[in-house]
């Protein structure tokens, strides 16, 4: 039952084995295109109600593939008409694509909703912080989430809005985080910390939200980039020299024991947008556009007739034990999964056209 003490392997050893990838020559712009339509049908077939994070990776991913999605138009209006839900830093997600609709509109309704989630995270008491000034997931605990959750929402609407502070700001974030979760050493990420201490599992989904923030942030062009240009850069290095053959990571990117062979797809969907994206802004292109498509390639293979991403964990809170890891829900679809993928598809297409 397991593989050195205190290790219980027993869900490593009754993983499925990878399936093989797409034929890179396969992947064609077209391919490319029917392949993230199907998927995002699926995501508006969902019946996503909430003004969560789920939603919010979803609606970005959209943005991503089709500037002003009528399904994005659709959700933020009518949550804006309902009121929106504020409470945690995941509330913040969606904020990013209302702060797009104002870029590409200049309607005030949505710069007004943007006003408000940003006094909430400025003013509420429940938005606690670590020692070194990093948002805290909750009270007590950093999380690698935050950054993408509330820090695309900072950058998005710092760039429609003019305020290039707030760019600063998620730069700042993204900083003050990784000086917690990012491994000095190996330059992975782990998940978060408790109680002050980090948990050093290395958790994909939280590779990709701390990848693609930084992305988002070298974008915007903000006066943080160098510092932020070389956090990427390992950490995008490291998950390179961690990739197997068929392109998808364990839910663990290192190898643990535990978790060996279990993979998950939304982590391998994120990382491969963030590295296209990386590679687009001279990041070590050589290196990480293979990869890229070696992981695109992988989770190609993983997407249903339906457009579903398959083999994508359920929503996952900090885990104090890496087996905490090893259980992924692949019997129903995950939003997250859906959004992860569209960026995936979005970033390749925009390498092949």
């Amino acid at each position: 039952m397991s593989e050195g003490r205190g290790l219980d392997t027993s869900q490593a050893s009754r993983s499925a084995p990878p399936r093989r990838p797409a034929d890179r020559a396969d992947l064609t712009p077209e391919v490319l295109a029917k392949t993230a339509g199907r998927i995002a049908d699926r995501a508006v077939a969902m019946g996503l109600t909430h003004w969560f994070w789920g939603e919010g990776v979803v609606l970005q991913g959209m943005m991503r593939l089709t500037p002003v999605h009528p399904f994005v138009t659709e959700f933020v209006d009518r949550h804006l008409r309902d009121g929106i839900e504020l409470g945690h830093v995941n509330n913040l997600a969606p904020g990013a694509v209302c702060a797009d609709l104002y870029g590409a509109t200049g309607e005030r309704r949505y710069a007004d909703a943007c006003e408000r989630m940003l006094d909430w995270l400025h003013g509420d008491e429940t938005v606690t912080r670590a020692p070194g000034g990093a948002i805290e997931h909750w009270p007590g605990g950093v999380w690698a989430d935050t950054v993408y959750m509330g820090g695309t929402f900072l950058i998005h609407y710092g760039v429609h809005a003019g305020r290039p502070e707030l760019i600063e700001e998620a730069g700042e974030q993204i900083l003050a985080h990784a000086d917690i979760l990012q491994h000095p050493e190996t330059g992975l990420y782990a998940h978060g910390s408790h109680e002050g201490r980090t948990i050093w599992n290395f958790w994909g989904r939280a590779n990709a939200w701390t990848a693609l923030a930084s992305v988002e942030y070298l974008e915007a062009g903000g006066a943080l980039s160098q510092p932020i240009r070389e956090v990427l850069r390992r950490q995008l290095l490291a998950l390179a020299d961690h990739q197997p053959d068929h392109g998808v990571w364990d839910v663990l990117v290192d190898g643990q024991p535990e978790n060996r062979g279990i993979l998950e797809t939304s982590a391998a969907a994120g990382i491969a947008a963030a590295m296209f994206r990386a590679a687009a802004l001279g990041i070590e292109p050589e290196r990480l556009r293979p990869c890229a498509w070696r992981a695109l390639a992988g989770v190609h293979a993983y997407v249903a007739d339906d457009g579903t991403l398959t083999r994508t964990s359920a929503g996952t809170i900090l885990q104090l034990l890496p087996f905490g890891y090893s259980v992924i829900r692949d019997d129903m679809i995950q939003p997250w999964g859906q959004g992860l993928a569209l960026q995936a598809y979005a970033a390749a297409l925009r390498e092949t056209t």
